[in-house]
Formats: structure tokens, C-alpha cells, sequence
């Protein structure tokens, strides 16, 4: 009789899942950047379509004479299922022993804390899995935390650019090779993207990789002087000191995002990755339905799902946390990398 709370329609399939789309938890650097656009979709499957993305230039032709036939690109259409992620919970019977009087507005509200707490733990590590599936998806390899990987070259059948040599270890660089390098970089995220217009030029660099950076000759003797020599003491812009470490040389932002702790969020020892900003469309985020009979093939997907449902012998409630998403880069060819040396 106890647990008959739980058939309040506070803890309703609609209720669970409005609440913990409501947490308020701090998604992570790429969640805070806006970088991936989100959309939902009823199916647990997305299909992309392709039209070439080349320029064609026109050649001169005879006054009078036929002109060139434009070249019509082919058409492709890539499908990808959307990966599911689960979380299970449980409230046991002991758990809620000393809530009594089934009905009353207390009861419900002290068992609604306790699910509540489990809602949002679970809910973090589900954010906390979306932002290193997100990390990954700008190096065009999507990671799985179980070691499966999407490989978006292969899938949009695009070649990897190759990593460019930072050189970062040579006691004696020539000078202007730094800048020279950014400028290589810069041109051939360019000349990937065509004609589409874009912002600016974002890295996430490794630790070591960022520090060598920033204590390289050319570096400091950039801002020696500079309104903004106060980066090289503290290696920091941002709204506080947890923010990461930031600056900008070259034309490219390059923002420290090292491997934090042992959860593999950060990006590898000895690496920098590029991605351009502004670009809509580029990153995408597909949050696709609970795999829930009422709901496969007509609720819209949300970017997370809770559900509960009685154990055996009245022991407790089970709950469940989901999420149905796909991370990708739709152009990876865009996507640059570095290494230190």
C-alpha cells in the first residue's frame, strides 16, 4: 500500500520525462559553445542526402557556338541508426519505509526528492556521455564509451585531411613558421568548405600540446607589450578560473580541452583538433524516440526519456534514464587536426 505513491501522476512516464529534461546540469564546453543543432525525429533511424558540393567553373567558348553542359552532381542518400543509451534505477521499499498516509501530499512529495536525486545522477552521466560522443564526432570518428566507432569518412565517403605538424619541441623555429602553420590550416578548412561562409577557426588542444603553444617564442613575442601579455602569465580569458584556458594567435582560438581525471573526456595527449565555427548544418545532434511501444514511430524524440515500472513481489520500483541520440559531423572533410611534433 506504501508504494502506491508512485501511481500519483507525479511519477507518470509524461512527468518523469518533463522533469529530467528540466534538469539544470552544465552539458560541457561543446554543449555550451551551440555547436551541434539539434532535431527530433519519430524514427530510430536518420537518412542524409547528398548533392555534390563542387564548384564548376565556366570555360570561354566561341561567339555563336553551343556553350559547356553543366555537370549535374550525383545524388547519395546515407542512413544512420541512432544509437541508444540506457540507464537503469531503483527505489527500493526500504527506501521510502518511513513515508506513511497513502494519498497525502506529503508522502508524494518526499518519495519525488528521492526519485528526483536518481533522475539527475543518471541524467549527468548521460550529458556527461553526450559531450565525449560530441568530442569525438569533431575528429571524424565517432567513439563509443563500449570501443565501437562511426567513421564519418567512410560514411560520407570523404578523405581525412592530413594532420599538420606543429613542430612544437624545435628549441630554434624559424621565424614566422607558427603563423605559417595556422595559415595552412585556415586555407585548407577553406578550401573544404567551398563556398559555404564560415566564422572563424576553433581548436581544442591537449594539455601539453597548448602549453608548448603557448610558451612558443612566437607566441610571446606576439603579445609582449599587447594590452592582453597578461595571457601569458595566466594562459586564461573566460567568464572564471574553472573555464579552460583560452587564447587566440594566428586566426585560430585555441582552447585547452585535456583528458580530465579518467572519464576520457579531452582530447589525446599530443593533439589539437580544428573545427570551424558558423557553419549551419555542419555538427548535428538526432534525438530519436524511447524504444516504448506508444512511442516508436510517432512521439518526436527529446533529448532524454525516464520511465518506471513496479518490481516483482512489490519489492520496489524500477526506473529507467535514456537517451536516443546521433552525434555527427556531416562534412568531416572540414575537420583538421595537429600534432605537437
Amino acid at each position: 500500500m506504501m508504494l502506491d505513491v508512485f501511481n500519483n501522476d507525479a511519477f507518470s512516464v509524461t512527468s518523469l520525462t518533463d522533469f529530467i529534461n528540466e534538469i539544470k546540469y552544465r552539458p560541457g564546453r561543446i554543449g555550451e559553445l551551440g555547436l551541434f543543432d539539434r532535431s527530433a525525429v519519430t524514427t530510430t533511424s536518420i537518412a542524409i542526402e547528398r548533392i555534390g558540393d563542387t564548384i564548376q567553373l565556366v570555360a570561354p567558348s566561341p561567339r555563336g557556338a553551343p556553350g559547356e553542359t553543366r555537370t549535374t552532381p550525383k545524388r547519395s542518400v546515407l542512413s544512420l541508426q541512432i544509437p541508444h543509451f540506457q540507464r537503469d534505477w531503483s527505489v527500493m521499499a526500504d527506501e521510502v519505509q518511513g513515508v506513511r498516509g497513502m494519498g497525502e501530499e506529503q508522502a508524494v512529495m518526499t518519495v519525488q526528492q528521492l526519485v528526483d536525486q536518481k533522475l539527475a545522477d543518471n541524467q549527468a552521466d548521460l550529458a556527461v556521455t553526450e559531450e565525449a560522443i560530441r568530442l569525438s564526432a569533431i575528429t571524424g570518428i565517432v567513439e563509443y564509451a563500449d570501443g565501437t566507432t562511426l567513421n564519418l569518412y567512410t560514411a560520407f565517403d570523404r578523405t581525412a585531411p592530413t594532420e599538420v605538424d606543429f613542430d612544437l619541441d624545435n628549441a630554434t623555429p624559424a621565424d614566422g613558421a607558427l603563423r605559417k602553420k595556422c595559415t595552412d590550416v585556415i586555407r585548407a578548412m577553406r578550401s573544404a568548405l567551398g563556398a559555404t561562409p564560415f566564422q572563424g577557426v576553433h581548436s581544442f588542444c591537449s594539455d601539453n600540446f597548448f602549453d608548448d603553444l603557448l610558451r612558443h617564442k612566437e607566441v610571446r613575442d606576439t603579445y609582449k607589450g599587447h594590452s592582453e601579455a597578461a595571457i601569458l602569465r595566466d594562459s586564461y580569458v573566460g567568464p572564471n578560473r574553472g573555464s579552460n584556458p583560452i587564447f587566440q594567435f594566428g586566426g585560430i582560438t585555441f582552447e585547452n580541452y585535456g583528458e580530465v581525471g579518467s572519464n576520457g573526456v579531452g582530447v589525446a595527449t599530443n593533439k589539437c583538433r580544428f573545427f570551424p565555427l558558423g557553419v549551419t548544418g555542419l555538427f548535428r545532434t538526432y534525438d530519436g524516440p524511447a524504444d516504448y511501444i506508444d512511442e516508436v514511430n510517432t512521439a518526436p524524440g527529446q533529448q532524454f526519456h525516464s520511465r518506471q515500472r513496479p518490481m516483482e513481489n512489490d519489492k520496489g520500483i524500477k526506473g529507467e534514464t535514456q537517451m536516443n541520440c546521433l552525434n555527427i559531423c556531416t562534412r568531416p572533410d572540414v575537420l583538421m587536426s595537429a600534432k605537437r611534433t
